[in-house]
């Protein structure tokens, strides 16, 4: 394998309503299950991209990754494409990340419902 190469890790949560509390605690849940995957160090971190369905804004995700203290981290939140029939109440999850693992040694993860946007991939979720 080669050096150090900025790798994406996708992940995505859904939560039961649309509250700050529940919002911050899901993203928080998600990010540090994301980080453990791969064994990313804060410093690791190159940016974080958050996207929430439009039924989703008591709170920004990306308040969630400040409350880990990645204050350092460039963050963007924007709202998922409104496709009939997606799953709603759902955040996903675009973490950049300096890395030496290779592309296919990426864990992603989905959690709860949200598994069923990439079911080839939650069978590896822990």
């Amino acid at each position: 394998m080669g050096g150090s190469a900025v790798r994406g890790v996708r992940g995505a949560i859904n939560v039961t309503q649309n509250s700050r509390a529940e919002i911050l605690s899901s993203t928080r849940e998600l990010l540090i299950k994301m980080a453990k995957a791969n064994h990313v160090r804060k410093e690791d971190i190159a940016s974080i991209f958050f996207t929430a369905t439009g039924d989703l804004n008591a709170a920004f995700p990306a308040e969630a990754a400040r409350e880990l203290g990645w204050t350092e981290v460039p963050l963007l939140c924007a709202v998922e494409v409104p496709v009939p029939g997606s799953l709603p109440l759902c955040i996903r999850v675009l973490l950049h990340i300096n890395t030496e693992l290779s592309q296919s040694d990426i864990k992603h993860v989905y959690l709860r419902e949200a598994r069923v946007l990439r079911s080839d991939l939650a069978a590896n979720n822990t």
